[in-house]
């Protein structure tokens, strides 16, 4: 199967994710004879691992750590659900291998792994929905969403926003409903609606005004306002606003919650591009020397990615000093 095919194969399997979630499989589950006596504690294992891996990844991409959380997955939490629990605690167990998995999803495509990511993705939206979850269920369909949009599936990616967004209705968590607002803000525009994307823009700033600055327990609760910021950023640069498209730039660097290497680095990238959009040379050079300083030793592709972008821009940019050392330090890291 050639890349195109198997792309558009993804697409159809995102899509019928949606319906495919078993309302029962956890009663069936519950209370059934296993290996081992399943409680509390070990749903709360689960989610100290997920949170200690996840802050790794966060820190220097998900290339690093993939391998420690699959090997978990597969030798642990695997045993647990086969295990013996009673439906409360198998609710539990689902929601917290569901986080998990959806890690393991998020790492694979910070690494690269497309195909991978997406079936970890739908997992991880099987054992929420299953487990009554709409909250994690609404972020995994936001992971399929923005791979999709990545991807070129611009009909797929509204698709799966829409039902995020729909599943977000339900939640009281503002940081949820600016998480998933956005995600549906960035399919309308690169499906090239400007009116569906700007309504959402400013529905997702009004959730984020309204949520604390501390995170939460859930992935959804770590959405930050710099995130929010960075998002929102991108997405007025799609639609053409580069002013607007600075401007919420720079201040998710300059507020809380972008304190993780690869976070950081990312939004200096997309803020150098931004730059030089604007006509902002010596301003974007200075941006992306920064880019480099900060993207030193994280393994993501999305990292990769700014690299090639701004290597590829460079040639056209009148030749200085800045340009010289730019392209000799991306050289270096070839």
């Amino acid at each position: 199967m050639d890349r195109r095919q198997f792309l558009a194969a993804s697409a159809a399997v995102g899509l019928a994710a949606i319906d495919l979630p078993d309302a029962e499989a956890v009663t069936r589950r519950a209370n059934r004879p296993g290996p081992v006596a399943v409680g509390m504690g070990e749903v709360a294992a689960v989610r100290t691992m997920t949170t200690t891996l996840g802050d790794a990844a966060s820190e220097l991409g998900g290339g690093h750590a993939r391998h420690l959380a699959v090997r978990y997955l597969t030798l642990d939490v695997r045993r647990w659900l086969d295990g013996r629990y009673t439906e409360k605690v198998g609710r539990e167990l689902f929601a917290a291998t569901s986080e998990l998995v959806h890690l393991i999803g998020w790492m694979a495509r910070d690494e690269g792994s497309q195909g991978l990511s997406q079936q970890y993705n739908v997992h991880s939206f099987k054992l929420a929905a299953e487990a009554g979850e709409n909250e994690l269920a609404a972020t995994a369909l936001r992971g399929m969403a923005d791979q999709a949009i990545d991807l070129g599936h611009v009909a797929t990616a509204v698709r799966l926003a829409e039902a995020c967004e729909q599943r977000g209705r339900k939640l009281k968590n503002p940081k949820a409903l600016a998480y998933y607002r956005n995600t549906l803000a960035r399919a309308a525009a690169a499906d090239g609606d400007r009116t569906t994307a700007g309504r959402l823009l400013t529905s997702s700033q009004a959730a984020i005004e309204h949520a604390p600055p501390r995170p939460g327990q859930s992935w959804a609760s770590h959405y930050s306002h710099g995130r929010w910021a960075h998002e929102s950023g991108m997405i007025h640069a799609k639609l053409g606003d580069y002013a607007a498209a600075e401007e919420h730039l720079q201040l998710a660097m300059e507020i809380h919650g972008l304190d993780r290497k690869r976070t950081r680095a990312i939004v200096l990238a997309d803020l150098g591009q931004v730059q030089l959009k604007r006509g902002n040379i010596s301003q974007a050079l200075a941006t992306w020397s920064d880019f480099l300083t900060c993207a030193d030793g994280v393994q993501s592709v999305r990292i990769n990615d700014g690299l090639t972008n701004i290597a590829a821009r460079l040639p056209g940019i009148p030749d200085s000093p800045a340009v010289q050392e730019l392209a000799e330090r991306i050289a270096t890291r070839a």
